[in-house]
């Protein structure tokens, strides 16, 4: 019996998110009309997101002793993610990221790693993470982290699936070097830039296809405002976004994830798991910052009566 239905493996940011009238070039100036700053990070949005959607899930990363680290792991308690797996250090700072949001919601973001990035093999608790069903991977601005990522992948368990966003940070790596982590995926979900950078193709159709049959199980292909892409190599979907008002775009994508995995976790269809990582996206970016609005389980079933 599996203790967590998620563990998130990813980095862990304060998010300093600036409002501005357009996101300026170099020599350019623009300014600041809201502040808003807010807990953060790829993999723990998503495991907020499947908190609130009634899903028992847990953490692996690290934070320092400090003002920030406190934030991160204040917001996980309140938000029922165990913090079991987290590594607090005196030495080093928490990390950050700054953002900045224009009027249209599209953003421009700098990642201040921290400790993030000096995550190895011995601060992380196997035991921990084979109490999962799911282990969702994200991205590290560094290498000694990514490869912790990849050393962990060889410690667990077959039945442990391997759920991965690789996010652009990673993408531009290239196949070859991702190459440990996609072939160990259960499940995918690039959007098309970073599908592209993977796979050379400028097709999201093709390089789905192209991944699927390196074996990954499901892909999900993020297509923005377009909705997304989904496939198993058998059952093909283009699922349409639901149209709201964008207000920061920050998060969509980890909002995603959490609702198609929460899909999968329950056992629907591919079509299904694709329309609740849609519902889940359309409410995040409604408001600022990556957690505020993400939609709970009463908001899905809500929406689901309607």
């Amino acid at each position: 019996m599996n203790k967590f239905d998620v563990i998130g493996f990813g980095a862990l940011n304060v998010d300093k998110l600036f409002k501005v009238d357009k996101i300026a070039a170099a020599e350019e100036e623009s300014f600041v009309s809201d502040y808003v700053e807010a807990c953060g990070g790829s993999a723990a949005n998503t495991m907020v997101g499947l908190a609130r959607l009634g899903y028992k899930v847990g953490f692996i990363g690290k934070v320092g002793d400090d003002a920030e680290g406190r934030l991160l792991l204040d917001d996980f308690k309140k938000e029922r993610v165990d913090t079991s797996g987290i590594r607090i250090v005196r030495k080093g700072r928490s990390g950050k990221a700054m953002g900045f949001v224009d009027q249209e919601g599209q953003r421009a973001l700098y990642i201040d790693p921290g400790v993030n990035d000096t995550i190895r093999l011995d601060d992380v608790d196997i035991n921990y993470a084979l109490e999962t069903k799911f282990l969702h991977l994200t991205s590290f601005v560094g290498e000694v982290s990514f490869q912790t990522q990849i050393r962990l992948l060889g410690k667990l368990y077959k039945n442990v699936k391997i759920s991965f966003d690789p996010g652009v940070f990673y993408a531009r790596m290239g196949l070859e070097k991702l190459k440990p982590i996609v072939d160990r995926s259960f499940v995918m979900m690039p959007n098309s830039d970073e599908l592209e950078f993977l796979t050379g193709k400028s097709d999201y159709k093709a390089g789905a296809e192209f991944l699927i049959k390196r074996g990954v199980r499901v892909l999900a292909v993020k297509l923005g405002s377009k909705g997304c892409y989904v496939t198993d190599g058998k059952e093909k979907y283009l699922v349409k976004p639901f149209k709201v008002k964008v207000v920061d775009t920050t998060g969509a994508g980890d909002a995603f994830d959490a609702g198609f995995l929460y899909g999968l976790l329950s056992g629907k269809s591919l079509s299904e798991c694709a329309k609740t990582g849609n519902f889940i996206a359309s409410g995040c970016i409604m408001s600022m910052g990556a957690r505020t609005s993400l939609p709970g389980l009463k908001d899905l079933e809500a929406h689901k009566q309607v």
